[in-house]
C-alpha cells in the first residue's frame, strides 16, 4: 500500500535558533513544504529585524531543501496599525501567548483583555493578519483549555473579521467551539491523537511524551480524532513538534515539549489507515491549511508506502516520539 501526499504543511513547528535549529530544521524541511514558525525564541520575535534574522538563519539551516518558513510575530500590546502595516508582508499570522503558560512564554500578555488588547486585534482584523492562540488558563491543568474557550468566543464574538487559530487544541469544547463561530479555526498535534494522560502517567512517568497542553481525557481524544479523520474543513495539522536536549527532558522540571518531526508523517499514515480514512490525510495535512491562510506552499510529493520500520532513538540529541518503536508506515520518496 503507498500514499502520495502533495505539498504537506506543519502550521504549528518550534525550530528553536543557533545550534538546536541546525539540528532540526532540515528533519522539517525535508518531509515538508512549509510551516509556521513560533516565535518564542529568547528573546522573542517582536520585530521586524529580528524576524528577518530569525527567517535567514532557518534558511542557512535547511540549505538547498524547498522548504517555505511561514513567519510569525510574537504578539505584543504596544502593536499598533503602522507597525503591523509595514511588517504584513513578511508574516503569515501573530501568535499570543498568555504569560508564563509555556516554553518561553513569560513575555507574553498577562490576561487576553479585550478592552486593553482590542486596538491590537482591531488593526489585524483590518489588514487581514490572523490570531494564533495558545489557549489555556492558570487553572487547573486538566481544564485549563477549557477555561479559555470564552476567551476565544469572546474574541470571536468581538473581532468577527479576524480569523482566529486556537493551536494544538486538546479538548473536545474546543472542537465543539469551532461549530459555533465562524472566524475559530484549530490546529491538532500528532501525539495529541495518538495519547491520553494516561499514556504519560498512568504507569511509569513518560517525559518524552510532557507537553503543554497536557494530554487529556480518552473522549478528549475522540473528539480529535473525529475532527482529524473527517478532514474537518476548519482543521489543520499542526505538530508543535517542540525539540529540548535529552538532559533537558529527563531531569527535574522538565521540559514541555513532544519533537516528532523527522515521524510526523508516517505516524498520521498509520493511524488515518487504521481508522479507514486514509485519503483524508491530504486535507488534514495540506489542503485545509491551504484555504485557510490563503498560501501556495513550494511543490513537493511525499511518498509512503506501507512498509515496517524502527524509528531512531535520537536525532542528534534529542529524543523522538515512537524512540526505539516500529511504525508501519515509513517515507520511501521526497520529490
Amino acid at each position: 500500500m503507498r500514499v502520495v501526499l502533495k505539498n504537506p504543511l506543519d502550521m504549528h513547528l518550534h525550530l528553536r535558533d543557533n545550534e538546536m535549529l541546525q539540528k532540526v530544521a532540515p528533519f522539517s524541511a525535508r518531509f515538508f513544504s512549509g510551516a509556521l514558525i513560533m516565535p518564542n525564541l529568547v528573546p522573542p520575535v517582536t520585530t521586524k529585524e529580528r524576524l528577518l534574522g530569525y527567517k535567514a538563519r532557518i534558511a542557512d539551516a535547511i540549505g538547498a531543501e524547498s522548504f517555505e518558513p511561514y513567519m510569525t510575530l510574537f504578539f505584543k500590546e504596544s502593536y499598533d496599525y503602522d507597525f503591523l502595516s509595514d511588517i504584513k508582508n513578511e508574516i503569515l499570522a501573530v501568535k499570543l501567548y498568555p504569560a508564563g503558560v509555556t516554553t518561553n512564554s513569560e513575555a507574553g500578555v498577562k490576561g487576553v483583555d479585550i478592552r486593553r488588547l482590542g486596538p491590537v486585534f482591531e488593526a489585524m482584523s483590518d489588514l487581514g493578519i490572523p490570531l494564533c492562540v495558545h489557549g489555556e488558563s492558570e487553572g487547573f491543568v486538566m481544564d485549563r483549555e477549557a477555561e479559555f474557550i470564552p476567551v476565544y468566543e469572546k474574541l470571536a464574538k468581538s473581532f468577527p473579521k479576524l480569523k482566529i487559530v486556537m493551536e494544538h487544541i486538546t479538548t473536545k469544547e474546543a472542537v465543539e467551539a469551532l461549530e459555533r463561530y465562524e472566524n475559530l479555526y484549530a490546529t491538532i498535534t500528532l501525539h495529541h491523537l495518538y495519547i491520553t494522560l494516561d499514556d504519560l502517567a498512568g504507569g511509569l512517568l513518560r517525559p518524552h511524551l510532557f507537553c503543554k497542553p497536557i494530554a487529556k481525557r480518552p473522549e478528549d481524544r475522540m473528539a480529535l480524532r473525529r475532527a482529524a479523520f473527517s478532514a474537518h474543513p476548519k482543521v489543520m495539522f499542526g505538530s508543535d513538534s517542540a525539540p529540548h536536549p535529552r538532559e533537558k527532558k529527563e531531569a527535574p522540571g522538565c521540559a514541555a515539549g513532544v519533537y516528532t518531526a523527522p515521524v510526523a508523517l508516517p505516524a498520521l499514515a498509520q493511524l488515518f489507515e487504521e481508522a479507514g480514512v486514509l485519503d483524508n490525510l491530504q486535507k488534514f495535512v495540506s489542503d485545509n491549511a491551504k484555504v485557510v491562510y490563503g498560501v501556495n506552499p513550494p511543490k513537493k510529493e511525499v511518498v509512503l508506502i506501507k512498509e515496517p520500520y524502527r524509528v531512531e532513538r535520537e536525532y542528534c540529541g534529542v529524543v523522538p516520539m515512537f524512540a526505539g518503536e516500529s511504525l508501519k508506515w515509513r517515507v520511501a520518496d521526497v520529490i
